[in-house]
């Protein structure tokens, strides 16, 4: 049972729409009251049209910090190579400075090839990217304790990705959230396995929260209590553009706040 209150994110995913109405699905999930509202961070579209409509994440971020003014904010991930790890700190300390303190940095590995091809990325391997994003995390680090002006609190740190030996093992250096897919049973596996990583460095597991995506709505007894219980506290609705119908996120605000009652 997790020791977190439950949230609720929605993951604005920034393809086959106008700016317009991705500022609109904003607006309107804030109001609907999200905790968290998350884009991406990718080049070309995931799904739809290969080729279609698409907005880059970090820019966009920074519209959002002064758009909003309750929810957090980040990206669902950021790709840790796409960006000089000092110049992403830079970024994120001045994107959670015009949010007023409202920015979780979400970081991955990456693994979208045809943006790194067709932005001049060396794509590598799995585990090269793996590499770099632990070599990285420390530099961010690093970074955030040199800026002037500094963070405005500790960003917290999102690093997405189930990766047993190494993915995990930065979870466990380095998160303050855990993202991570999966059913139940590898969850389970998963979950276990990061308590192995945080004895071994010495941090309370508890200390991290456990994040993953959902799709639907919450069945009383279900998936997403099962989750609850295996620590989980915050979950995402990913939402595609051009209309980003938010309704489905009514039953898990409802569910969200039973929980939390």
């Amino acid at each position: 049972m997790t020791s977190h209150p439950i949230r609720i994110g929605v993951q604005l995913q920034p393809q086959h729409a106008d700016y317009s109405q991705i500022r609109d699905a904003v607006m309107r999930s804030e109001e609907k009251g999200v905790d968290v509202v998350f884009n991406w961070d990718h080049f070309y579209p995931l799904t739809g049209d290969p080729d279609g409509k698409h907005f880059e994440c970090w820019t966009m971020l920074a519209a959002w910090a002064e758009q909003t003014e309750r929810v957090e904010l980040g990206a669902l991930v950021t790709c840790g190579g796409y960006r000089n790890p000092d110049l992403l700190a830079d970024m994120a300390r001045t994107v959670d400075h015009i949010a007023g303190g409202r920015l979780i940095l979400g970081i991955g590995s990456g693994w979208f090839e045809k943006d790194y091809d067709n932005y001049g990325y060396d794509f590598t391997t799995a585990g090269e990217r793996l590499n770099l994003l632990g070599e990285y995390l420390p530099r961010i680090k690093s970074r955030f304790g040199k800026l002037n002006p500094p963070p405005t609190r500790d960003i917290p740190i999102l690093i997405g990705g189930g990766g047993e030996k190494k993915t995990l093992r930065y979870v466990a250096e380095y998160a303050d959230v855990w993202h991570v897919f999966g059913d139940h049973e590898t969850l389970v596996r998963k979950a276990r396995i990061l308590d192995e990583h945080c004895a071994v460095v010495g941090r309370d597991p508890d200390q991290i929260q456990r994040s993953t995506a959902v799709s639907g709505g919450p069945e009383k007894g279900g998936a997403a209590d099962a989750m609850v219980d295996l620590g989980f506290s915050l979950f995402t609705v990913g939402i595609s553009g051009p209309d980003y119908d938010l309704s489905q996120l009514d039953a898990w605000l409802a569910w969200r706040d039973q929980h939390n009652d």
